[in-house]
């Protein structure tokens, strides 16, 4: 016996008539699409201005917050600059030989040979002299270039070296720094001993 293989049959094809076909009417153009209401299209446009209107009003406060702020850098580095410089006026009068100076428009004078007290039992170490000297006795070894021009305390407030105020008011200078020359040879000497 020899073995075939099986084939399907076609599927049998309905010999009956054809079922009809359904016509539709054409749509009328007002079922076609309903046109959007205008009050839409008013509440779209309206938020379209909206946004537009506050994208401009934020872009002005950002503007303006960056002119604010480049003004308020530009005051800092102002006061940045004059705290440098009275740092430096600062470090300047507290040097030894300013003080030097103004203790000798004091009056004050160096003493050459010092005496001490010992507390223990009240004994008096070294010899009681006066003391004397002048601007050549204190005078600084290394003139301090800063210091030029720079007048003592007394000669600031108003008043005569012998502590007479003066009679003449003298109108206000502009304050203007000393003028540092530059060194000539080598390095200069330091602001301060």
């Amino acid at each position: 016996m020899t073995v075939l293989p099986a084939r399907s049959l076609p599927e049998p094809r309905p010999s009956g008539p054809k079922p009809p076909r359904r016509l539709r009417p054409v749509p009328e153009p007002a079922q076609r699409r309903a046109k959007p209401r205008l009050v839409y299209a008013i509440v779209a446009l309206g938020g379209v201005a909206v946004i537009v209107v506050a994208q401009l009003l934020l872009s002005i406060a950002v503007a303006q917050g960056a002119y604010e702020i480049d003004g308020y850098q530009l005051r800092q580095a102002v006061l940045a600059r004059e705290e440098q410089k009275l740092s430096e006026d600062l470090d300047r009068v507290q040097s030894p030989q300013y003080l030097a100076m103004n203790a000798e428009a004091l009056g004050m004078v160096p003493n050459t040979s010092p005496v001490y007290l010992r507390l223990s039992d009240g004994a008096v170490l070294g010899e009681p002299t006066p003391a004397t000297g002048g601007v050549a006795a204190s005078g600084p070894l290394v003139p301090n270039a800063l210091l030029d021009g720079v007048p003592p305390v007394t000669e600031q407030a108003g008043q005569t070296p012998n502590g007479a105020a003066s009679s003449e008011a003298q109108p206000a200078a502009p304050e203007t720094p000393p003028v540092v020359p530059p060194p000539s040879d080598g390095l200069p000497t330091p602001a301060t001993h």
